[in-house]
């Protein structure tokens, strides 16, 4: 079950960066930085991502344990097997608008799913998890900053009304995160304990 879980968020995930790819824009993380490599280098995303993450699966193993880190690596190598399964589509581009608000929706929503069930997509994620854990930090807003610097590192390679477009990507894809998770962090409220009345009270 768990299984089918991190494939579904993974799966939710590979949609929205189908958007973003055609689209031409980027997101953060190591998805928007693969993105970036591959449009610069003209090699294949799926490969760069698998390459780009290898650091992260080191940190993440000393920071939040082998089951973490294990199904990490799942969602990374899943990620990879159906963006490389997408490649295969016949080619068409969207508006830049369009993949910033449907890229970044999608993938913050997959990427929320993969957070609940104990799960990421490495990189930044890695990075946004230890801190929330560590200091109590939002995710969707470390996430914002991270991905921030990987979009101002990435204009050389998109431009810049693309730039701002994958700007615009971030900014939604680290709302629904937040909201997500706020969502998900809140602690259940505690049903009503009812008082048993002995007997010997009653009477």
């Amino acid at each position: 079950m768990q299984i089918l879980k991190v494939l579904l968020g993974t799966l939710i995930v590979s949609i929205g960066v189908l958007v973003l790819k055609h689209s031409e824009i980027i997101t953060g993380g190591t998805v928007g930085l693969s993105l970036s490599l591959s449009y610069w280098l003209g090699t294949s995303f799926s490969i760069t991502y698998l390459l780009v993450n290898i650091p992260f699966y080191v940190l993440s193993l000393f920071k939040m344990g082998w089951k973490f880190t294990v199904s990490t690596l799942f969602a990374v190598s899943a990620l990879s097997l159906m963006s490389a399964a997408a490649a295969r589509l016949p080619e068409f581009v969207l508006p830049g608008w369009f993949g910033a608000a449907i890229g970044g929706s999608v993938m913050g929503l997959g990427m929320s799913y993969l957070f609940l069930n104990g799960s990421s997509l490495g990189g930044s994620n890695i990075l946004a998890l230890i801190f929330h854990k560590k200091f109590g930090w939002n995710p969707g807003k470390v996430m914002f900053v991270l991905d921030g610097l990987i979009i101002a590192g990435s204009y050389y390679s998109i431009g810049l009304f693309k730039g701002i477009y994958s700007v615009l990507s971030i900014v939604i894809l680290s709302f629904m995160i937040h909201l997500f998770k706020s969502r998900f962090a809140a602690p259940a409220k505690a049903p009503a304990r009812t008082r048993i009345v002995p007997a010997a009270e009653a009477s």
